[in-house]
């Protein structure tokens, strides 16, 4: 992935009870997450303003994870990740 974004060093919050969903339904944990952050291919404006989507793998398939920096409490809040068909 090409240089990464200052926030991208913030602490990363999957506390969102959205993912924490998706994440039971999609069969993945936070060290699946974190795996996937590691090898983002690519990172893109989300069409939501202040949103970013990386994409990346998982289990050998294409994934988009959403995120979200909060430049006030340096977190980077994860909004959901899901496999790209």
């Amino acid at each position: 992935m090409p240089e990464r974004p200052e926030w991208w060093e913030y602490e990363l919050d999957v506390s969102n009870p959205h993912l924490r969903e998706k994440m039971i339904v999609r069969r993945f944990n936070e060290v699946d997450l974190r795996d996937m952050m590691e090898h983002g291919l690519a990172l893109k404006p989300d069409y939501e303003p202040g949103r970013w989507i990386l994409e990346t793998t998982f289990e050998n398939a294409p994934w988009e994870v959403v995120l979200e920096p909060d430049e006030g409490r340096m977190r980077l809040i994860v909004i959901t990740a899901y496999e790209v068909y």
